[in-house]
């Protein structure tokens, strides 16, 4: 049996959908043959597409809760429906927990974690009207399930998103699914700000079982699968996309000699 992940006539929103793993996320849909509406503050620097097809933009500040539900009110008006919401906007710079204020901090956590739940809320108030409902995909990050120093806030929203999924699955079914996918390290055009130079970043991908970083064209494909028929009874999970995690560093510097087995 083939796994058909035909998305035809479904509709999805991809927030922070201009660049990045959002902008793999939205082409992903669009190649599915979904219509594609993403949405940041600012524009891409070019349109999202893919297939032939380009992603519709809606400008927004995720953070004011009107104008969140007007966009989502205004994407179900125009195309007849709200299939799939996908919370990929956040992020944040690396800080120091005493580096800064409590009230810097907050802000993080108001990107990474409240407005994923407003935007959530919005995307509820259309899908639980349709017959077949609608899937609602988190964009976590393996941050949320281990010390996260220099971006604790950010690792302490990561890992409520996880948690506040798991709880809206539950609230919401049978109509909406909830899913979490849990990123580890992407490959983006601001991978270079992170990780260096091109040496900087094999280095870094080194250090991941399957010796590369993600990139965002596969984490557009988990999206995929996840909002699709083929995932119809999968909601409340965290599918892990990080290449098997993170070698533990006492491997590394044990230096007890294991014997081979005869």
């Amino acid at each position: 049996m083939s796994l058909n992940l035909d998305l035809t006539g479904r509709v999805a929103v991809v927030t922070g959908g201009t660049r990045g793993v959002g902008a793999g996320i939205a082409r992903a849909f669009l190649q599915a043959g979904a219509a594609v509406v993403v949405c940041a503050r600012r524009p891409p620097d070019a349109p999202i597409a893919a297939a032939g097809r380009t992603a519709r933009f809606r400008p927004v500040d995720l953070r004011e809760p009107d104008d969140v539900r007007e966009l989502l009110q205004a994407v179900a008006a125009d195309h007849g429906r709200l299939d799939c919401l996908v919370n990929n906007a956040g992020g944040t710079p690396y800080r120091l927990l005493g580096e800064t204020t409590a009230e810097r901090h907050a802000r993080v956590v108001e990107l990474n974690l409240v407005a994923p739940m407003t935007a959530s809320l919005a995307a509820y108030e259309v899908m639980r009207g349709q017959s077949d409902g609608g899937s609602v995909i988190m964009i976590g990050s393996v941050s949320g399930t281990r010390p996260s120093p220099g971006t604790a806030a950010y690792g302490a929203a990561k890992a409520g998103l996880d948690n506040l999924a798991r709880s809206m699955a539950v609230e919401w079914a049978p109509h909406v699914r909830v899913n979490t996918l849990v990123l580890g390290m992407v490959r983006t055009e601001l991978s270079a700000l992170h990780y260096g130079d091109e040496d900087g970043i094999a280095a870094v991908g080194a250090t991941v079982p399957l010796g590369r970083l993600a990139e965002p064209a596969e984490v557009g494909d988990a999206c995929v699968f996840l909002a699709s028929g083929r995932a119809g009874y999968v909601s409340g999970a965290s599918l892990l996309v990080h290449g098997g995690g993170e070698r533990p560093a006492f491997l590394d510097a044990a230096t007890v000699n294991h014997p081979k087995e005869p």
